[in-house]
């Protein structure tokens, strides 16, 4: 999963938006982005530090300077005392994951694509679901970044901890990130246990399987009250020890009916809509219980080759099974056919300022469609439910909020652009987006 950048013109994974900037580089080195962002601040005009185009939104569609990530990539640096890895910005999460399976570490958790950057995955609040932590800004133990004004700030819980604590999802509006330090562990042996359910069933055991599980996704098909269960749970195997599916079957399941009939059967239902319910159920009913164990990050991230648009919501855990109901009751009122199954996860409260769990256990609410799909209606009319129910949406996914709508969800929201009025002052990496989100 990439973006395009055909001549200048740049474009999102999902390709719902696009760009075309003035100039554009590669930088190779901390000297480098301080050269052009200096540049950038003279001239009186904006960059960007794209990564790789994964987020729904316009969050990081340069306007006039696009730096690409290719240039900031690899490890910096391992400390097996404070058990942390120091990585450049613009190393892909994939590539991370297995340097870190090669020292024998892992993180603690992560969301279920690893084609991101480091610094556009952290910069959005992207996140897993379940464990101590869900989101990769929770799992910062540091960052580096150059500002608006040109300086290379370093910051953690001991250095510059007012920036820290703020700057973890920064949404890119606070400087150019060029290396983040990630708390790491041992590397570990999951136990993946996937089987389907009925709606009822799966709802009235939900807490009882977040409980019993360290990660718990659960996906359910609209049109139908068929569900697929992922429970994943930590084991004391030591690597080496694990079973994982065989090579076929992981072929079969990953490849062949995950992707290729899913996006067949997403063809058929965008040219016949009337066929979507039917087609759910089938797929529904086609899913079957498997068993597995292997390495965290090869159960925690799957193939995902069949392109959509998605929204997602945290609404407070101890009314997001409520939102869902509320949810699939409107779904099932409208004519909406919605081929895409509906993911929900959790998440623990955390402390960083513009995380979605920031201050509360979370339930996630992901919608999507098809990338040939139009989802303003799908995504427009559960909005409001998920905004009545004190929803924050995922600030790389698909969403209609505002600053001003926005800030009343987030307690530290003004101490945010207060720090960016201080590291940002000339709004060097303004956007579009940014500006409906944060204000100008």
């Amino acid at each position: 999963m990439s973006s395009a950048l055909h001549g200048h013109l740049w474009r999102n994974w999902s390709g719902l938006e696009e760009a075309v900037p003035r100039h554009v580089e590669t930088p190779g080195s901390v000297e480098a982005v301080v050269d052009v962002v200096r540049r950038t601040r003279d001239a009186g005009t904006t960059v960007k530090m794209t990564g790789t185009g994964h987020s729904f939104t316009a969050i990081a569609a340069p306007e006039h300077t696009l730096l690409r990530p290719e240039g900031l990539r690899g490890i910096l640096a391992v400390d097996r005392e404070a058990m942390t890895v120091t990585a450049r910005a613009g190393t892909r999460l994939k590539d991370l994951n297995l340097a870190l399976e090669h020292l024998g570490l892992s993180l603690h958790n992560m969301g279920d694509i690893a084609e991101q950057t480091l610094a556009g995955a952290v910069s959005t609040g992207t996140h897993g679901t379940g464990g101590t932590a869900a989101g990769l800004a929770a799992q910062l133990a540091g960052l580096e970044m150059v500002t608006g004004t040109g300086e290379v700030l370093r910051a953690s819980a001991t250095e510059n901890p007012d920036v820290f604590d703020l700057a973890r999802v920064g949404l890119g509006a606070l400087g150019v990130l060029t290396s983040l330090t990630l708390h790491v562990e041992p590397l570990f042996v999951v136990e993946a246990h996937e089987q389907p359910m009925t709606w009822e069933r799966g709802l009235a055991s939900y807490d009882e399987m977040a409980d019993a599980a360290h990660h718990l996704d659960l996906y359910w098909f609209p049109h139908t009250d068929r569900l697929m269960v992922k429970q994943n749970v930590r084991t004391d195997l030591d690597p080496g020890e694990q079973q994982p599916p065989s090579r076929a079957a992981a072929w079969w399941e990953d490849e062949v009916l995950s992707n290729g009939v899913f996006g067949a059967l997403c063809r058929v239902g965008s040219r016949a809509p009337a066929l979507v319910p039917r087609i759910n159920r089938v797929a529904a009913r086609a899913q079957s219980e498997r068993r597995y164990s292997d390495l965290a990050h090869r159960v925690f991230v799957t193939p995902r080759r069949v392109r959509f648009r998605e929204m997602e919501y945290a609404v407070p855990r101890e009314v997001g099974l409520d939102v869902l109901r509320a949810c699939r009751r409107a779904i099932d009122a409208s004519d909406w056919r919605i081929a895409f199954p509906v993911e929900v996860r959790t998440a623990r409260a955390d402390d960083v300022a513009l995380s979605t769990a920031h201050g509360r256990d979370s339930l996630y609410l992901a919608f999507h469609v098809p990338a040939d799909t139009d989802h303003t209606a799908y995504f427009g009319g559960l909005e409001p439910i998920l905004r009545e129910a004190g929803g924050r949406p995922h600030w790389g996914k698909v969403h209609t909020r505002t600053a001003a709508d926005l800030a009343p969800a987030y307690d530290r929201f003004a101490d945010f652009l207060a720090l960016r009025d201080r590291l940002d002052p000339d709004r060097v990496f303004a956007n579009a987006h940014l500006r409906r989100v944060l204000g100008d």
